[in-house]
């Protein structure tokens, strides 16, 4: 059979949808076993890339390159249905797919235009859960925030808004829970407890008054008062 040419393009001989890849078509130009492109069914229906149709074969960086933003975009869409990430989060997540750096960039650039991303609203939230279920101090906090990609400016701001109050009272818990099974001496055991207050991530002050409150609570004497010195 006389194969139709014409210059510069092919013409469509098959469209057959890709096993395990829901969506996704592979298409054929007469001729070639291996596809000549591996597509979503949206990016068929936009360059309408149906049997029996003739494709510029310039046109197939382009398409490629829509493809690959569709993909990419519906992969971080799909990431972020989970829970809520970081700007630097999809971008890891979408360079473990194997996917552009441009093409990363331009989807991550979207989310946030759409305020599906937003690293300041995220820094807030991550910071008021993790000081109010997790009983962690703001400078444990602000490093988390910045393993994750946050700003610093963004990490310092959530912190800031944290409340010094709040915070106290999930130091206190937290020293409460750890002060009785403290063994050792008085003053070693509250030198113990001040350091995993510290590892939590609780400043200088809050760790002094959280440990004072406790010690009060637990009627016991404090012969040394090391900690207001």
């Amino acid at each position: 059979m006389q194969i139709e040419t014409q210059d510069g393009m092919f013409q469509i001989a098959s469209v057959s949808q890709l096993r395990k890849q829901k969506g996704r078509y592979a298409i054929y130009k007469e001729g070639t076993e291996e596809p000549v492109l591996s597509v979503h069914e949206d990016i068929i229906i936009k360059y309408r890339l149906l049997k029996g149709a003739w494709v510029k074969e310039s046109d197939l960086p382009l398409i490629r390159a829509e493809d690959d933003r569709h993909r990419a975009y519906s992969l971080a869409v799909s990431y972020l249905g989970t829970k809520p990430r970081t700007r630097k989060e999809i971008e890891r997540y979408l360079a473990r797919k194997e996917l552009e750096p441009d093409t990363i960039a331009l989807i991550a650039d979207r989310l946030e235009a759409e305020r599906i991303v937003d690293d300041a609203d995220y820094a807030v939230q991550f910071a008021r859960q993790r000081a109010r279920s997790q009983g962690k101090g703001r400078l444990r906090i602000k490093q988390e925030l910045l393993q994750r990609g946050i700003s610093r400016t963004q990490a310092a701001d959530a912190v800031e808004a944290l409340d010094p109050g709040t915070e106290l009272k999930a130091a206190v818990k937290a020293a409460a829970k750890k002060w009785p099974y403290m063994k050792g001496e008085f003053r070693e055991r509250k030198m113990k407890l001040s350091q995993f207050l510290m590892r939590r991530g609780y400043t200088g002050e809050t760790v002094r008054k959280a440990i004072q409150e406790v010690i009060r609570e637990s009627d016991e004497q404090d012969e040394t008062d090391w900690l207001d010195n």
